[in-house]
């Protein structure tokens, strides 16, 4: 019965070690090994920080560009807003509640082709707008981006509080 359940077992985990297939849209040199990704990186880091700005901006404008249109942000205590209007209208509210003062850390950053994640911590200040008061702002957060015509975008956002 042992031997049963082992053989399945370890042939899934050798297939499930084997190197992924190399990703035929992502872009390649004329060896057909994928290209250097630093200009990736790079992009990828300039759209954080601009998302960081926007955030400390309290600014819905410079926040939903940074977005695909199918994008997903998924709030700590929120329900996650799905599409343009939706994460519009949870930036909207979010700012009308509070006020940002963060940096932003980057932890990691990951492409595969067309598509990305990207592991940051943010920690400074949050002023509450109801009671002026300002607290401890820790975050932890996963952003999975995609490329787009118009450079790299957020396609879905996640995050929540380190304490």
């Amino acid at each position: 019965m042992k031997h049963k359940v082992l053989f399945p077992l370890s042939v899934a985990l050798m297939f499930g070690c084997q190197a992924p297939p190399m990703n035929e849209n992502a872009p390649h040199n004329e060896t057909h090994e994928p290209m250097n990704t630093s200009n990736d990186q790079t992009a990828i880091k300039e759209l954080l920080f601009a998302y960081r700005d926007a955030l400390n901006a309290s600014s819905v404008d410079q926040v939903i560009p940074l977005y695909t249109t199918d994008g997903v942000f998924m709030p700590t205590g929120f329900p996650s807003s799905v599409g343009t209007e939706q994460v519009k209208a949870a930036y909207e509210g979010v700012f009308s509640m509070i006020q940002l003062n963060i940096e932003f850390f980057i932890d990691e950053i990951v492409v595969d082709g067309d598509h990305a994640f990207a592991r940051t911590t943010s920690k400074g200040s949050t002023l509450i707008h109801a009671t002026g008061e300002t607290v401890p702002e820790e975050n932890r957060e996963l952003f999975v981006l995609q490329r787009t015509e118009g450079g790299w975008k957020i396609a879905r956002y996640m995050f929540n509080k380190m304490k």
